[in-house]
């Protein structure tokens, strides 16, 4: 199976990734309205009904099975890429399943349930751990980054942007820096452990692009004067 990532279209507009499956290759789409070419024999795909725990996670119905020889191109959303991460036998990282845009035949899901403190800022009870042989691809805002954890020097995340962490990974949702730090940024997990942990580095761009292109002096002064004014006025 080849992945190929195009450049992003005129103007920003996002960005295109063609598959080419080979004679036994096998995907499962779960955006399948992102599929916006297609060129193989007609039965190459079939989509269906997700599970049930797939149609609460994703909050979709629909997944698509796309079955080789054939090549389609996906379409990703304006400041959106995909990661594609190989496996090869177990893998200790939870991952959002919301984040999951494909996986290959020959990958297998188990639920774990994240503890209650971690539920409150993901909004979501459950992380989803893969193993076996073959591919899955990571939809994310902007670039994916890579972090090696220590056991005892904590890295301090912004708790919105993690796609996966190890399961052995000790978190605390925290702030950090002085007062005025602490009180204008994001929540963050101080983590520690054993492995990588993987975020997105684009989920603040549009607070960014808000800023540079001027919403209103009223609305920047009350971000910069209230405590958690950049968490709470958006």
């Amino acid at each position: 199976m080849i992945i190929v990532p195009s450049e992003p279209f005129e103007g920003g507009s996002g960005l295109a990734v063609t598959f080419s499956l080979a004679e036994g290759d096998r995907v499962h789409v779960l955006h399948p309205q992102q599929i916006v070419a297609y060129r193989g024999p007609s039965q190459g795909r079939s989509d269906r009904l997700m599970n049930v725990k797939g149609m609460y996670r994703k909050r979709k119905l629909i997944q698509a099975d796309m079955s080789g020889p054939c090549q389609f191109v996906a379409a990703l959303p304006p400041g959106f890429s995909m990661k594609t991460i190989e496996l090869d036998g177990d893998s200790d990282l939870l991952y959002d399943f919301r984040h999951l845009f494909y996986f290959s035949d020959g990958i297998q899901m188990r639920s774990k349930i994240i503890s209650m403190k971690n539920m409150l800022i993901t909004r979501d009870a459950v992380k989803m751990k893969f193993s076996g042989n073959g591919q899955l691809g990571i939809l994310t805002q902007g670039q994916v980054c890579q972090q090696e954890l220590h056991p005892t020097q904590p890295l301090y995340v912004d708790a919105g942007s993690i796609i996966a962490y190890p399961e052995n990974a000790s978190l605390e949702l925290t702030v950090y820096g002085n007062n005025l730090a602490s009180q204008h940024m994001n929540y963050h997990f101080k983590m520690t452990g054993h492995g990588s942990v993987l975020f997105q580095a684009g989920r603040q761009n549009q607070q960014l692009e808000d800023e540079i292109n001027d919403d209103g002096l009223m609305k920047r002064i009350l971000r910069e004067v209230i405590p958690f004014g950049s968490v709470f006025i958006k």
